[in-house]
């Protein structure tokens, strides 16, 4: 069976970084939806033209749609045994539209690592990112305020998953080494 996991955390608690490196270790892609935001308005897919149509309006994309573009990546033959979700589900409905679409493909979510930061852990790792970066939008204000936008969006999905068994909460505190150690036993131990 595929081996299908979701990373959750903050923005700016590491799911990317950890996501690049577990997809060396295990063999199986990183599926983060602002990705395929990007390759399918890039490319002006019917998902990217339907995508643009709400975001044009100023419009959220409907789980619908998000949903499609992640089945669509799901069908390509390097997710054949599995994949690893960064930024998606973000909310309990799409988890819910995860479930179906993995079920269709005879797969099931293995285990949900949530790298904890401290908040103020996060401001201080977005602030030098954004330096580093030349990102001008990313100031304390907005950071703080996608923080929040986080935690509204984001807690029941973590109970979602807690009540399945299937959450591990991830230190992620720790340097990035320790984190992809934790993040491998609570694969391991699922």
């Amino acid at each position: 069976m595929a081996t299908y996991l979701i990373l959750m955390g903050a923005p700016g608690a590491g799911k990317g970084t950890q996501a690049k490196l577990l997809q060396e270790k295990l063999g199986i892609p990183q599926v983060s939806t602002g990705d395929l935001f990007r390759e399918n308005l890039k490319n002006d897919t019917e998902l990217g033209k339907l995508a643009r149509s709400y975001m044009d309006k100023g419009e959220l994309v409907p789980d619908e749609v998000t949903v499609a573009m992640v089945k669509d990546r799901l069908s390509r033959e390097d997710c054949q045994s599995g994949a690893i979700f960064d930024g998606f589900p973000r909310t309990v409905a799409q988890a819910d539209a995860l479930d179906a679409l993995l079920s269709e493909l005879d797969g099931k979510i293995k285990v949900v690592p949530f790298i904890n930061v401290n908040p103020d852990s996060v401001v201080q790792r977005l602030l030098k990112r954004a330096e580093l970066e030349g990102r001008a939008d990313d100031n304390e204000e907005t950071i703080r305020t996608r923080m929040s936008v986080f935690q509204e969006q984001t807690s029941p999905l973590l109970n979602h998953y807690e009540a399945r068994g299937l959450l591990v909460e991830i230190n992620g505190e720790q340097e990035i080494e320790a984190v992809q150690t934790d993040l491998l036993s609570a694969i391991e131990d699922k």
